[in-house]
């Protein structure tokens, strides 16, 4: 069982490929608040609507200082034909070996349909200017999520 992060602790730096092949490191983001978001896999039903959600709630989101990223297993060519299709307009990013959401506590054990399996838990972390997790919720729900995350943040449609 990977170790779950939670508020107050130093969000682990990392640096992946995002939709476009180049290089994203958590650290060339200081001095802004993140949500980064660990969804299982791009183009499923359930995270194209909670991509859906965080792009229709992207203005509001923007306009109190954050910045969305979405994490998956998918490869970027896989990623930019998802943000395509779906005109998301946040950054994913591609963690094929899950080794990020491993550092997160994305990735472990979960039940699916009545059975035990490793994967990845849908996770939200919300990090702030100087790099701490303000908020670590895990297990969320695809739909619905957004609108709990902005009610937590205190953010208006």
């Amino acid at each position: 069982m990977t170790q779950r992060l939670e508020a107050g602790t130093p969000a682990p730096d990392f640096t992946l490929l995002d939709q476009d092949g180049t290089s994203v490191s958590l650290s060339d983001l200081r001095g802004e608040k993140t949500v980064l978001y660990f969804y299982p896999a791009a183009m499923t039903p359930g995270c194209t609507t909670q991509a859906c959600d965080f792009r229709d709630s992207i203005s509001s989101l923007q306009g109190a200082g954050y910045r969305v990223i979405g994490i998956s297993r998918d490869e970027p060519k896989k990623l930019a034909t998802f943000r395509e299709r779906d005109g998301l307009t946040f950054t994913l990013l591609s963690d094929p070996d899950h080794a990020v959401h491993s550092a997160y506590g994305a990735w472990g054990e979960k039940v699916n349909y009545g059975k035990v399996i490793e994967g990845v838990i849908r996770s939200t972390f919300v990090i702030d200017e100087d790099g701490v997790i303000a908020h670590a919720l895990y297990n969320v729900k695809a739909t619905g999520h957004v609108a709990r995350l902005r009610k937590l943040l205190g953010i208006d449609a």
